[in-house]
């Protein structure tokens, strides 16, 4: 038993050696400008991912190729990638007013511009997050396209195998395929691949886009071929980091005119001296609670509220969507685009414009009249990005040259987070944030508790949380020493100690805002990276993440207004 534990130990121990080393080496090749990813600079990062094998990356240490995980990856990157031997990670530099069309990710929203056959810029203005985000994917997409050219090569001249001449003829025909052609194609992709036809025939719909149906034929084929050409060519992939990005990273630029667009709306609408409520969250949840109740009384009349907001959430129904968008315009919210780059768009409500008799949520209604409060509702930041914004957003706003403090009196962050303890749509309370990879740790005293969910036919957990430094760099080893050791962590996300530390400084150090300010944080998870099958590459939460995003919305909502 003192056996395994120590090995166990030492494999969480390994692991967090490999996180850390993956994280200088990534800071010290940013510095330098630009590294080859299957060279020998790019080899402590591999070797480093290939340590730690992630569970979000399944078998990237196998010979057989990782389906679900090229899947979370090249729905997080641009269309086209594998087909791109120099990447260039840039700052925001003028690519939108050029003839390039941006190229944005199905599930993570940033600009990236296809530059020639060979090139792809992809444009950073979520910080360093975001960089550890794609170097990471892209040396998993790396490795997975070696794992291809070391199947099909034969000797070191380029001779292939006829899996290989099959699999090239069927993507460069460039002509429709008919389902015997596909079925075909996919049979010498399995053999490529290491995997079954029936595998692939399953996930093979999911790579598909309206243009492009036979994508993972194409994906494979790009991937295998720049690898081929590393190989035998020793022509290698490189990744550029821009001089102007360097430059900037780091400095709040993005974050700063940001914070700066909403407290000028603010000041505007004469709202800057009221009690401001600030909720990270999505951009409908607090709309849909506050407005639905009357924008859809004959949806009401048959279904429950909770019913109402599952089918808000329906991609198809956006005419109900619409309703409630109206409803709310007319009722005081004032939606800030972002223009700033950040990616976070804005929604202010004018609790003096909001009829409450409409809105199903208990409010003293006394109070609300004399104090009028303002809630200012943010989309997600990721990463490193929420110290940023909060940061800014919670320093004075100059106006005619005099500093206007901001009347904050409570920031409440709800989130998505990998759990520990239970699985997929529960609810998690921190009581503290731990921030991975150092000695810091934040606790705070939450407004939100266990009492204030449970008894709502959805599981609460309350306990520690533990910040980490990226999603795709967790394995069940490390998992497990968080969740077994003294710290008994409930869950892991990336924003939680950034939040906390920008709350901190803006009302314990600058005293920008005031000390008492009131913090609230609740969790819904999105997957349980603990469990094989349960890791967020095996898909998203569907349906069953609107009840608890909904139950932690309105019980921060009631708060607010009580």
């Amino acid at each position: 038993m003192k056996d395994k534990k120590r090995h166990e130990r030492t494999r969480a121990q390994e692991s967090s050696n490999a996180i850390e080393r993956m994280y200088i080496t990534m800071r010290h090749l940013f510095n330098r400008g630009f590294y080859k990813p299957m060279g020998i600079s790019g080899e402590t990062l591999r070797q480093s991912l290939l340590l730690l094998r992630p569970e979000i990356y399944g078998s990237i240490g196998d010979e057989k190729a990782e389906l679900n995980g090229l899947l979370y990856v090249i729905e997080r990157l641009p269309i086209g990638i594998e087909e791109c031997t120099f990447i260039n990670l840039t700052s925001d530099e003028g690519y939108s007013n050029s003839h390039f069309v941006p190229i944005i990710p199905e599930k993570r929203r940033r600009n990236c511009y296809r530059i020639d056959s060979e090139q792809m810029n992809i444009e950073i203005t979520r910080g360093r997050s975001e960089i550890y985000d794609i170097l990471t994917h892209l040396t998993f997409l790396f490795i997975e396209s070696h794992k291809i050219s070391n199947r099909v090569l034969i000797d070191e001249i380029g001779s292939t195998t006829r899996d290989w001449v099959k699999l090239e003829s069927a993507v460069l025909s460039r002509k429709k395929l008919t389902q015997q052609e596909r079925e075909i194609a996919i049979t010498h992709m399995a053999n490529i691949l290491g995997r079954t036809f029936n595998e692939l025939q399953e996930i093979y719909e999911d790579f598909a886009t309206e243009t492009q149906p036979e994508r993972l034929l194409h994906i494979i084929y790009w991937l295998g071929k720049l690898a081929i050409e590393e190989q035998i060519n020793n022509n290698k992939r490189t990744i550029t980091f821009s001089p102007v990005l360097r430059e900037r990273l780091g400095h709040h630029i993005h974050g700063e005119i940001w914070a700066d667009d909403i407290k000028e709306v603010l000041f505007k609408n004469g709202l800057m001296e009221r009690p401001i409520h600030i909720i990270s969250a999505n951009m409908h949840s607090v709309m849909n609670s506050l407005f639905a109740p009357n924008a859809l009384k004959p949806l009401l009349a048959k279904k429950s509220i909770f019913e109402a907001y599952e089918a808000l959430s329906i991609g198809s129904n956006s005419d109900l969507r619409n309703k409630v968008t109206k409803e709310a315009v007319q009722n005081g919210m004032i939606f800030i685009a972002d223009k700033s780059g950040t990616n976070i768009d804005v929604q202010l409500f004018d609790t003096a414009k909001m009829d409450f008799s409409k809105i199903d949520i208990k409010a003293n209604e006394a109070v609300i009249k004399s104090e009028k409060p303002v809630i200012l509702v943010m989309d997600y930041a990721f990463g490193e990005q929420a110290y940023e914004t909060i940061d800014e957003l919670l320093k004075p706003y100059k106006a005619k040259g005099k500093k206007v403090f901001l009347n904050v009196e409570s920031v409440s962050i709800m989130g998505k987070a990998g759990i520990l303890e239970g699985g997929k749509g529960d609810i998690m309370i921190p009581t503290a944030h731990i921030f991975e990879g150092t000695a810091d740790n934040y606790p705070f005293k939450n407004e939100l508790s266990k009492i204030d969910l449970e008894g709502q036919g959805v599981d609460v957990y309350e306990g520690a949380m533990i910040t980490v430094l990226g999603t795709s760099l967790q394995n069940k080893d490390i998992l497990k020493f968080f969740f077994n050791s003294t710290w008994s962590v409930i869950g892991l996300e990336m924003e939680g100690a950034h939040y906390q530390k920008a709350i901190q400084s803006a009302s314990k150090v600058r005293g920008s805002i005031s000390p008492d300010v009131k913090v609230r944080y609740a969790y819904y998870a999105s997957d349980n990276p603990l469990e094989t099958g349960s890791t967020l590459a095996s898909g998203g939460l569907g349906t069953s993440g609107v009840k608890p995003t909904y139950l932690i919305t309105r019980k921060i909502l009631e708060q607010l207004f009580n």
